[in-house]
């Protein structure tokens, strides 16, 4: 009796596990960043800052805006590239690619930047970025800048993570 009562814990803890792996996997994108048909080539994870600069408006207010990311590409834990204005991504193969947003989604909380759709507009090098026509920009945490700027010309940079997925038509 006991040992058929701890393989039915074992077979049930087993089963709850599994399912929250695939409640997570199945997870859908929002709308506005999914790549349908597409595939994807790479996961990367990025740590770095998003650099705001303050700005005069058309109206004379200052106000903060973005300027550019800086952040460190990672694949299990190892540094592999970086990340940086363009928007570029550069991989440690030489290759790279450049791209532009095409949608946004909201981040998980206030203080996260966006969800981005960006569509591959140049590559360099030949490697294993070389086939990307989209990058999706998910799981953000920080990165965005609240708050009044009071000096035209300064600059604040915003710690953020995120993950950044590399597909290809097909």
């Amino acid at each position: 009796m006991t040992v058929s009562f701890s393989k039915s814990i074992s077979l049930a803890a087993f089963l709850l596990i599994g399912s929250l792996v695939n409640a997570t996997a199945q997870t859908a994108l929002p709308e506005a960043i999914a790549a349908p048909g597409e595939t994807a080539i790479l996961t990367l994870h990025a740590e770095g800052a998003q650099v705001y600069e303050c700005k005069s408006g058309g109206d004379g207010t200052l106000t903060w805006a973005f300027r550019e990311p800086i952040a460190t590409l990672f694949q299990d834990g190892k540094t592999v590239g970086r990340h940086y204005a363009g928007p570029n991504w550069e991989f440690s193969d030489g290759s790279a690619v450049v791209a532009q947003v095409a949608g946004t989604a909201p981040g998980m909380v206030a203080n996260d930047i966006p969800l981005l759709k960006l569509t591959v507009t140049s590559r360099r090098g030949n490697g294993v970025l070389s086939p990307a026509t989209t990058v999706q920009r998910i799981n953000t945490a920080g990165g965005r800048l609240t708050g009044a700027c009071y000096k035209a010309g300064t600059y604040e940079s915003v710690p953020y993570s995120a993950d950044y997925v590399f597909l290809r038509k097909g």
